[in-house]
């Protein structure tokens, strides 16, 4: 089944993409958004792994372990929940970018 596009959305798919069928010009723009989207995840990820000097596994075993007071400050506690929902969010979106056939 085709999808009617609007003419200025169907102008704007294919000035973004050079795609000429809107449809496909879509799944280009999606899949340019999840890659987009995934390689932000991956800098902040880094980010992390860098401010910490360990992967993120390695940081929720440390985490796990300790047990002193100042090992939970607001930084750490924030920066624990960010970092773990990057995981989150990168696993749903690398499931989308296998649906997109990427």
């Amino acid at each position: 089944m085709a999808m009617a596009w609007p003419k200025e959305t169907a102008r704007v798919l294919t000035e973004l993409t050079g795609e000429a069928r809107p449809d496909v010009a879509m799944l280009i723009v999606m899949k340019d958004a999840v890659a987009h989207r995934l390689e932000q995840i991956e800098l902040a990820q880094k980010q992390f792994q860098a401010k910490y000097g360990m992967t993120f596994e390695e940081y929720k075993k440390k985490w796990d372990a300790e047990d002193k007071e100042e090992d939970y400050s607001y930084e750490t506690e924030f920066d624990y929940l960010e970092w773990e929902v990057l995981g989150t969010r990168q696993a749903r979106l690398e499931k989308l970018r296998a649906g997109l056939g990427m």
